[in-house]
C-alpha cells in the first residue's frame, strides 16, 4: 500500500516540470492551470475528445484534461475568467464523485458562471474516464486534484502580455 506513494512521488516530480507558472506554495501534483490565449476555432472543437493511449504520468494526464477543454464562444466569455474545479479519480480512470468548483472570479454575472461551469462539466464528460495505466492509476486513485481555468483570450487579444492587467 505504501509502494502507491512512492509511485504518486515520482508523477509529483514530473508535474514539477510541467507547471512553471504554479508557485512554490501549491503542493506539487495537484494543481493544473489551463491558460487559455486564442480562439480555438471550429475545427478545433472536433479534435477534443478522451485519449485513447494509456496514460503513464501526471503530466499526460494534466495535457489530456487541457486537450478536451473547449472554452465558451468569445462572445459568450469574460475576459480574464477564472473558475477552478476539486476533483478525484478511481483507479480505471472513472471521476471518483462529483466535481466541486471551489473558485469562480467574484466579478462574474450569474450567466458567465454558468457558461463556464458548463464548459468545465462538458471538458471532463468528454474526457473521462482516462484510460490510466494500472501503476498511475493506483497512484492517483481517490487524490483530490485542483484544476484553474484561466481564460485570457479577449485580454491577450487586447494586447496586454500574458493575459493579466496591472
Amino acid at each position: 500500500m505504501r509502494a502507491i506513494g512512492l509511485v504518486f512521488a515520482a508523477t509529483a516530480a514530473a508535474w514539477c516540470a510541467y507547471a512553471p507558472q504554479a508557485d512554490a506554495a501549491h503542493l506539487p501534483g495537484s494543481r493544473l492551470f489551463v491558460q487559455l490565449g486564442g480562439d480555438p476555432g471550429p475545427d478545433a472543437k472536433a479534435a477534443h475528445g478522451r485519449p485513447t493511449a494509456p496514460l503513464n504520468t501526471i503530466q499526460e494526464v494534466f495535457h489530456a484534461l487541457e486537450a478536451c477543454w473547449i472554452p465558451p464562444d468569445l462572445d459568450a466569455s469574460r475576459p480574464g475568467m477564472q473558475i477552478t474545479v476539486m476533483l478525484s479519480f478511481k483507479r480505471n480512470g472513472e471521476l471518483l464523485g462529483e466535481p466541486r468548483i471551489t473558485y469562480e472570479t467574484h466579478e462574474a454575472s450569474a450567466a458567465e458562471r454558468m457558461t463556464y461551469r458548463l464548459a468545465v462539466g462538458q471538458a471532463l464528460a468528454r474526457c473521462t474516464p482516462l484510460p490510466f495505466t494500472e501503476a498511475l492509476g493506483n497512484a492517483l486513485a481517490g487524490r483530490p486534484m485542483t484544476m484553474r481555468f484561466i481564460d485570457n483570450r479577449k485580454l491577450k487579444q487586447a494586447g496586454i502580455p500574458n493575459g493579466r492587467s496591472t
